[in-house]
């Protein structure tokens, strides 16, 4: 009997491990490829600029688009965790703050491409806010 368990453990190595055996053990896995979003820096014009003025770079924000109409408006948000890089210079504190706030704040975004095509397209028609995550 002892001969016969030598002989046959002899024939598997021999035999070599086979193309269907491979997923018995740990699978040879294909390298997982990711395509890779590309982000583009999208500046953005706030309605209120004074809430500009709290935001700092890195902060993430989620922009909502409102648009007026005779209905009350609808609001929608356009850009979900988009990362704030920079916030320009808000003008001297000698200036009337309603100055500012009238014609709101730019504040330039992190996002994707396709992000920053829907925030264009929304600040066309709408007035744009901005909620801190």
């Amino acid at each position: 009997m002892a001969a016969g368990l030598a002989v046959t453990a002899a024939a598997l190595v021999a035999a070599g491990p086979q193309e269907a055996d491979r997923a018995r053990g740990r699978p040879v896995a294909e390298p997982v490829r990711h395509r890779a979003v590309e982000r583009v820096s999208a500046p953005v014009r706030i309605a209120d600029g004074a809430t500009v003025r709290l935001l700092r770079p890195g902060d993430r924000v989620d922009v909502i688009a409102a648009e007026e109409s005779a209905r009350g408006g609808d609001a929608q948000v356009v850009a979900r965790g988009a990362r704030v890089s920079k916030v320009p210079v808000m003008p001297e504190a000698s200036e009337p703050l309603d100055t500012a706030t009238e014609s709101g704040a730019l504040v330039v975004l992190s996002v994707p491409r396709s992000t920053a095509t829907r925030l264009a397209g929304a600040s066309a028609t709408a007035r744009l806010a901005v909620t801190m995550c």
